[in-house]
């Protein structure tokens, strides 16, 4: 189902000057967000709103929406750059058969890359004020879905079922409620999280908010890249437990192993799209202010017209938030964790008229409602795995969020 709220669409890109901080210029209003080092897509108001029917062509049809929407809209964009023109911000579920995708098209969307910025709006009039932030004051934690105690016991389960040779991987999120003082101003998150995490996309769409550090995909013309995390560890407590610690990660077995898993789906999602693909054959360590992450980076070209909607459909999910093989990892999800993932590690971005856009992984979020936030983490159990120290990882992810929560 979808409603438009103007249309035809008259959409007009200027040039602007240097906006500097794009996060201080939102309203507060359904803040919509996609910033790394200062640099992204910032939007407000909605010109147009679809809530994508789930199943397994729910990418296809929000493509076919899109495209109808865009094609029908009367546009002027002297910036003629990737996120010009109409953008809509979209947030897919985990599951595809969960409800709760959508995708928005702001009224006005303010961008700032490559030593250039410009302004999008959608209509007459679109400006809405920016009012006072407001901190949502203190932060009371409440157990999620499950006590901590129980999902230790929940891995164990899935360490078993490894154990027998039904599958190599599955990722297993828990969840962690949160109460605040006053209502949660979305504006007060992102803010906080782009000041720590700059190396992460820092996103906010429909209520969903985090700092995901990993790229699904950005497609550039016929040029993709996709960076792939799997394998984790803590910073450490100076620079030689923190060297001491991704060393030991470099150096583990079953994060390696893991990480290859995660590397293979998105080769075998690739490959068929693309006529040319690149992936490294070791992985890198990307340090991250509170976890270590073993990271490929994979680039290629596409051989036809596809969207980026399209990649992000072969792609989603991968094993590094699903598992190996994927179908039975799934399944297994759906029968220990006892939860609605929602949009937590599913595809969240923007896509442009051009088929341009960038979509991450919805790691290190939460879901804002009022005063209240669930927040959410995950972590990638192999045979080897120990159930105390997953849990001493999910709550170094959960930090995250709570930090933005509480500053």
């Amino acid at each position: 189902m979808s409603v438009a709220l103007i249309r035809p669409l008259v959409v007009r890109t200027v040039a602007v000057s240097d906006p500097r901080n794009l996060l201080t210029r939102l309203p507060a209003a359904g803040p919509y967000a996609w910033v790394r080092h200062g640099e992204g897509l910032v939007g407000w108001g909605e010109a147009a709103r679809a809530t994508v029917p789930p199943g397994p062509g729910r990418f296809q049809w929000a493509r076919e929406w899109l495209s109808s929407l865009f094609g029908d809209a009367r546009i002027d964009d002297e910036v003629g750059m990737p996120g010009s023109g109409p953008v809509a911000f979209g947030s897919f579920t985990f599951d595809g058969d969960a409800e709760g995708s959508t995708l928005v098209l702001p009224r006005v969307v303010l961008a700032r890359r490559g030593g250039r910025a410009w302004l999008t709006t959608i209509g007459d009039d679109p400006f809405d004020a920016v009012t006072p932030w407001l901190p949502p004051g203190r932060i009371r934690y409440g157990d999620g879905t499950l006590t901590a105690p129980e999902w230790q016991h929940t891995v164990a389960r899935a360490v078993r079922k490894i154990k027998t040779g039904a599958l190599d991987k599955v990722v297993l999120a828990r969840d962690l409620m949160a109460t605040a003082e006053r209502e949660i101003d979305i504006r007060v998150l992102l803010s906080r999280l782009a000041a720590r995490y700059p190396e992460c996309y820092t996103f906010s769409v429909g209520g969903l908010v985090g700092a995901t550090p990993e790229l699904l995909v950005r497609h550039t013309g016929q040029s993709i890249e996709s960076l792939v995390l799997a394998g984790t560890t803590a910073r450490g407590g100076g620079p030689a437990e923190d060297a001491a610690r991704g060393a030991a990660l470099f150096a583990s077995g079953k994060d390696r192993y893991e990480h290859v898993c995660a590397v293979a789906s998105v080769r075998e999602a690739l490959t068929p799209l693309c006529s040319a693909l690149d992936v490294p054959a070791q992985p890198e360590l990307l340090a991250l202010p509170n976890v270590q992450h073993l990271a490929s980076r994979v680039t290629g070209r596409l051989s036809d017209g596809a969207s980026v909607l399209d990649v992000v459909a072969a792609m989603h999910p991968t094993a590094a938030v699903g598992g190996t093989p994927t179908g039975t990892a799934l399944n297994v999800i759906r029968e220990l964790e006892g939860m609605d993932r929602a949009g937590y590690a599913g595809p969240v971005g923007w896509i442009d008229a051009r088929g341009d856009g960038e979509w991450g992984i919805a790691l290190r979020c939460a879901q804002i409602s009022g005063d209240r936030a669930r927040l959410f983490a995950g972590c990638g159990i192999m045979g080897g795995s120990d159930p105390a120290a997953e849990l001493a990882e999910a709550q170094a992810k959960l930090r995250v969020m709570q930090y933005a929560l509480e500053g």
